[in-house]
C-alpha cells in the first residue's frame, strides 16, 4: 500500500518517478564532458520528495556523480533542497516551485576535509509531460558561479 500524496505535493506530482538521460558538464578547471543519468523522485506522505541521481561517463560507463536527499515543498510556491553528494560535499538549498519550473540557490555547502572547494551551487529544474531539463551552476575552486551541467532527462 502506497502513501496516500501530501497536498503540497499536489501541483509537483507529475515530478514523480524515474528519469534518464543526457547531459554535457563543462568547467574552467575541467576538460568538456558528456554523462548519462538516472534520477527519481518518491514519495511517502510527507511534503517531500525523496531524491536520488547518478551520472556514468559518456565515453566508456566509469561512474562520475551521485547525490541523494530531499526536495522539500516548504509551503505552495517555496522550496528547500537538503543534497549529500559522493564527492564530500552537503548542499542545503531554498527556492521556488511551480508545477513545471523549481529554482533554487545554495544557503549552505559544506564540504568534507578531503572535498573539493565548492561555495556556491544553483539549479533550474523545468518539466514537461515527459521531459525535466535542467542547468546547474557552481562556484568552487576558486571560480565565480559559472555554467556547470545541462541535461535532459525522460521518463523512464
Amino acid at each position: 500500500m502506497s502513501a496516500a500524496l501530501h497536498p503540497l505535493l499536489v501541483p509537483v506530482a507529475g515530478w514523480l518517478g524515474a528519469w534518464s538521460g543526457s547531459g554535457t558538464g563543462e568547467y574552467p578547471t575541467i576538460n568538456p564532458f558528456g554523462y548519462a543519468e538516472t534520477f527519481t523522485l518518491g514519495h511517502a506522505g510527507k511534503p517531500l520528495m525523496a531524491y536520488s541521481q547518478r551520472t556514468t561517463a559518456a565515453d566508456d560507463g566509469r561512474a562520475l556523480h551521485a547525490e541523494s536527499g530531499y526536495w522539500r515543498m516548504v509551503d505552495h510556491g517555496r522550496c528547500e533542497l537538503v543534497i549529500a553528494h559522493g564527492s564530500g560535499h552537503v548542499e542545503v538549498a531554498t527556492g521556488t516551485w511551480e508545477s513545471h519550473r523549481l529554482e533554487v540557490r545554495s544557503v549552505g555547502v559544506i564540504g568534507a576535509p578531503s572535498s573539493k572547494s565548492v561555495v556556491e551551487i544553483s539549479r533550474v529544474f523545468v518539466r514537461d509531460a515527459e521531459t525535466i531539463s535542467y542547468d546547474l551552476a557552481m562556484a568552487a575552486v576558486d571560480q565565480p558561479l559559472l555554467p556547470h551541467l545541462h541535461a535532459e532527462l525522460h521518463r523512464a
